[in-house]
């Protein structure tokens, strides 16, 4: 048997020697000298979490706890047994947890108790009440919850003060705004809340650790501009920097151009884009999100739309509506179907020939 510094010798090794560069070719082949120290690179990124899964042992979490958070501090006095989920997301992380909310916030979609199909497993046959439209005190007051959870939710600060009267809440932490905060600071979050934080480090780690293997494969990839856009409210709009979607695709290696997070502003999550001038979403890679027909035609309708070289060279990824959702959710249930399905789409789409089609993209009509 391995002591753990083999298996640490081993591991660190593969990281960093065990990148295979044989299918990169032409243009897109690097020097040698250059995947090495991209190799490298991501071996660093890898060394947390290897060092985490060989040295981390389960120890019970202590309470009170204390969260540091945009409208202040929160103490959480004991474990809780009752928690309300004011998140429109958060639900799925504390189901990975093994922890069933008494009430959770609806976000979208026809699915009973707002669960989609990739958690549908863990809801089991649990059914929390499920949150509808604007907040609603006296509601929440009725369930008698020992935390109220709320950290990608929305709330104010007036909100805040008057949901903790009822029970202590933890918002957004600090340093985030309202929808901004990372999907791993949301789901250690949740775990730290319910005693869990252990459990939502280990599976925290086992995403970063797929995600970095992507990253190792696809070399090309590091650098690359992507554009996630969308089409609502009678004009199409894009996401920026801060939004939850793009700080995803931040970690394999992706960049938002400048003109995005321009647009976008400071503190905001969306830029508004004109449909008589799509420039700002040619990128590497240009993914479209539609949650339905409407949406979709209206994407297909922007005459405009075929001018951009991110169409013209097959570089467009229509993301369909139940990828669209868990890409959406960044949660520790959705991830794992996201990296399933979306790599595959990222590969058809950069692979460097225009003919290569895009099956989702060709499927919805956004094909040249």
């Amino acid at each position: 048997m391995l002591t753990k510094s083999e298996k640490w010798q081993n591991l660190f090794g593969m990281c960093l020697g065990g990148a295979d560069t044989s299918q990169l070719s032409g243009k897109n082949k690097s020097s040698k000298k250059g995947i090495r120290l991209f190799v490298i690179k991501v071996g660093i990124l890898l060394f947390p979490l290897i060092f985490h899964q060989l040295f981390a042992t389960a120890i019970a979490q202590d309470f009170p706890i204390t969260f540091e958070h945009i409208y202040g501090v929160t103490e959480v006095e004991k474990k809780p047994e009752k928690v309300v989920s004011l998140s429109f997301l958060s639900h799925d992380n504390f189901l990975a947890l093994g922890f069933t909310p008494d009430a959770i916030r609806y976000w979208y979609g026809n699915h009973e108790y707002g669960v989609w199909p990739w958690a549908e497993k863990e809801l089991g046959d649990k059914k929390p009440l499920v949150l509808k439209g604007s907040i609603n005190l006296e509601q929440i007051a009725s369930l008698d919850p020992d935390v109220i959870e709320a950290t990608w939710s929305g709330i104010t600060e007036s909100q805040y003060k008057l949901l903790s009267r009822i029970a202590p809440v933890v918002p957004p932490l600090e340093g985030n705004t309202a929808y901004s905060m990372p999907w791993d600071e949301m789901a250690l979050t949740i775990g730290k809340i319910i005693g869990e934080e252990d459990e939502a480090k280990n599976q925290i780690s086992a995403i970063k650790h797929r995600i970095a293997n992507v990253r190792l494969r696809h070399p090309q990839w590091e650098g690359k501009s992507a554009v996630v856009a969308f089409y609502s409210v009678d004009s199409p709009g894009a996401y920026g920097p801060l939004d939850i979607r793009p700080q995803f695709l931040s970690t394999l290696g992706f960049e938002t151009p400048e003109v995005i997070a321009d647009l976008a502003g400071d503190g905001s999550f969306i830029a508004s884009i004109s449909a008589e001038d799509l420039s700002p979403l040619d990128a590497d890679v240009l993914f479209w999100f539609a949650l339905n027909e409407s949406a979709l035609d209206s994407i297909r309708s922007l005459a405009l739309r075929r001018t951009l070289d991110s169409h013209k060279q097959g570089r467009e990824i229509y993301v369909t509506p139940l990828l669209t959702s868990s890409f959406s959710h960044v949660s520790l249930l959705s991830l794992p179907y996201v990296l399933d399905e979306l790599v595959p789409l990222l590969e058809k789409a950069l692979d460097g020939d225009p003919s290569t089609i895009v099956q989702t993209s060709q499927e919805a009509g956004l094909t040249p």
